[in-house]
C-alpha cells in the first residue's frame, strides 16, 4: 500500500531532514511513527500524503509513484487521506456539523447524502449531540475527535495523524488511539506520528522509530 525507498529530504538551506528513508506499510495495517520532536516524523507525514516531495528516492503509494506525479493529479490522490493533526486545525467560526462538513463539500458532496455522512462520522467519534456546538466550547480530547470526523468523513483509505495526543491528558489520549485502532479493525490503513511515551508503551502495533533522519528499529510488538 504505501512504501518507501531510499527516500531523502533536505530543504534549501538546511541540512537533510530525512536521510535514505525506507520502509513499507501494508494496506488496512496501523502503524505508529515514533522519534523526539525534530527527527523529521511529520516531514515523512507529508511526503506520505504529497504535501511536499522528496529530494530523491521514491514513494509509493498503491502503484503511483507520488513523487512523479503531475501537480494536477495530486489534489485527486489526497482524496484517499484523510489528515489530522496536533492543533487540529478547526474552524472557530462554524459549528461542529460545518467543520465536518467541509471536505465533502470541497469534493461536490452537498445535501442530504452529506448530512448523513455528517452525522455519521460525528456518531463514529461521539459527538453526535454537539452537532450544533462551536468548536471553542469543547474540551481538548472533544476537539481532536471532531478533528478526527473531519478527516474520516469522506471515507479515506489511509487515515494519517501527526501527535494527535500529544496536548492530551493519559484517559483522553487513550480514546483518541481507540478511535484510530475502530477505524484500522474496519480496514483504513492509519499511520500515527508520536513521541508520546504512554500511547507507545501501551500499543501492539508495529513502530517505525526516527532518529536525526534515518529510520532505526523496527519494533513489531511492545511488551
Amino acid at each position: 500500500m504505501i512504501r518507501f525507498d531510499q527516500v531523502r529530504k533536505r530543504y534549501p538551506g538546511s541540512d537533510e531532514i530525512l536521510r535514505g528513508v525506507s520502509f513499507e506499510i501494508a494496506e488496512g495495517e496501523l502503524v505508529l511513527l515514533t522519534g523526539q520532536s525534530g527527527a523529521g516524523k511529520s516531514t515523512l507525514l507529508k511526503l506520505m500524503a504529497a504535501i511536499e516531495r522528496p529530494t530523491s528516492g521514491t514513494v509509493l503509494i498503491g502503484n503511483q509513484n507520488i513523487s512523479k506525479l503531475r501537480p494536477a493529479v495530486i489534489p485527486y490522490l489526497r482524496r484517499k487521506f484523510g489528515l489530522v493533526f496536533q492543533d487540529h486545525k478547526l474552524l472557530y467560526d462554524r459549528n461542529c456539523f460545518e467543520n465536518v462538513a467541509l471536505p465533502l463539500y470541497i469534493n461536490g458532496v452537498t445535501g442530504s447524502d452529506a448530512a448523513k455522512r455528517i452525522r455519521a462520522a460525528l456518531d463514529k467519534v461521539g459527538l453526535l449531540n454537539k452537532e450544533k456546538a462551536m468548536p471553542i466550547t469543547l474540551s481538548g480530547g472533544e476537539q481532536q475527535r471532531l478533528a478526527i470526523a473531519r478527516a474520516v468523513v469522506s471515507r479515506p483509505s489511509i487515515l494519517i495523524a501527526d501527535e494527535p495526543t500529544g496536548n492530551l491528558d493519559e484517559s483522553y489520549a487513550g480514546e483518541i488511539m481507540a478511535l484510530f485502532n475502530a477505524f484500522q479493525q474496519v480496514g483504513v490503513t492509519v499511520i500515527v506520528a508520536t513521541h508520546d511515551v504512554n500511547t507507545i508503551s501501551q500499543s501492539p502495533h508495529r513502530a517505525l522509530h526516527l532518529s536525526q533522519g534515518l529510520l532505526e528499529v523496527q519494533i513489531t510488538e511492545f511488551a
